[in-house]
């Protein structure tokens, strides 16, 4: 897949590669497809140094969690982890900012 603007499937508007909200991100078609494709930006405009993308892939980890909360183990997304590897990835990434190994609660906002 190409990371280009999106049509959600509820809007006829053209939304930004973005979303600014969780909610937006899982509306979208596949879900959290835009913030992978932050992940993408994010490294291309920093020489591929995955260090300075960790916003961005905790933001789709986060997504790829409500996902599974609400659509179970069913939904396929290319844009996801499997739910075992995406638990695994959590835990490490909060262990490698020593806040323990938990899954990390979804904002709202």
């Amino acid at each position: 897949m190409v990371c280009r603007p999106l049509y959600l499937p509820y809007n006829t508007n053209l939304m930004s590669p973005q979303p600014s909200t969780l909610e937006e991100a899982l509306r979208a078609v596949p879900p959290c497809f835009p913030r992978a494709c932050a992940i993408q930006s994010c490294l291309q405009r920093n020489g591929y140094n995955e260090s300075k993308c960790g916003a961005e892939i905790d933001a789709l980890y986060e997504c790829c969690i409500e996902m599974y909360k609400h659509e179970g183990l069913a939904e396929k997304n290319v844009c996801c982890p499997k739910k075992p590897l995406l638990e695994l990835k959590v835990k490490q990434r909060a262990a490698e900012k020593g806040t323990g190994a938990e899954l990390m609660e979804t904002r709202r906002r």
